[in-house]
């Protein structure tokens, strides 16, 4: 089986990278991971024209950048989208990933398919002690999901987690997280 591990975050070497580190050390072996970071990837914002409404195809000039991170989407039998907090909800560029995906959306017709029966995970960190927040990034992840016809089957908060050195604290935690995946 495949997995995917998304960094939702910008920060290639923060807190975020560090639990996708330990994901993938964790589920490395018992599957074939690969992980992709939203900032490795340039794109424009959506421009909302709903062309990819009729055609089921994004008609912007990069839109080969997202149909490629789509792609790794298809291929994974599992996806683990791995946010930060920024201001409450996930990070402006996933949310701009997430617009850019419309065209996979269920929403209309015709939309691009992935293959059937993925699962989602996901884990969510914030700096504050307020667990609500990271509620917020996993709804928003899991809503996602439910567009692409992911399954999502678990979710993991993680309060108080700022810098890349908090993250040892919660190590014990994410791999227990891990055992379910």
């Amino acid at each position: 089986m495949k997995v995917l591990i998304m960094n939702c975050s910008p920060v290639r070497t923060g807190a975020t990278a560090e639990i996708v580190r330990i994901v993938a050390e964790q589920l490395s072996v018992r599957y074939s991971v690969k992980t992709i970071c939203i900032d490795d990837h340039a794109f424009a914002f959506c421009r909302g024209c709903r062309s990819c409404h009729q055609t089921a195809k994004c008609i912007m000039s990069d839109a080969e950048v997202i149909r490629n991170i789509m792609d790794e989407y298809d291929e994974a039998d599992i996806i683990v989208s791995v946010s930060p907090s920024y201001w409450a909800d996930i990070p402006g560029q996933f949310k701009a990933f997430i617009d850019r995906c419309t065209p996979w959306c269920n929403t209309h017709e015709p939309h691009a398919t992935l293959r059937p029966g993925k699962r989602g995970y996901t884990i969510a960190l914030r700096t504050g002690p307020n667990m609500p927040e990271c509620e917020r990034i996993i709804g928003s992840i899991e809503h996602f999901y439910g567009h692409l016809e992911i399954e999502s089957v678990g979710h993991l908060g993680l309060t108080s987690v700022e810098y890349k050195e908090n993250v040892e604290s919660r190590k014990q935690e994410i791999i227990d997280f891990c055992t379910n995946i």
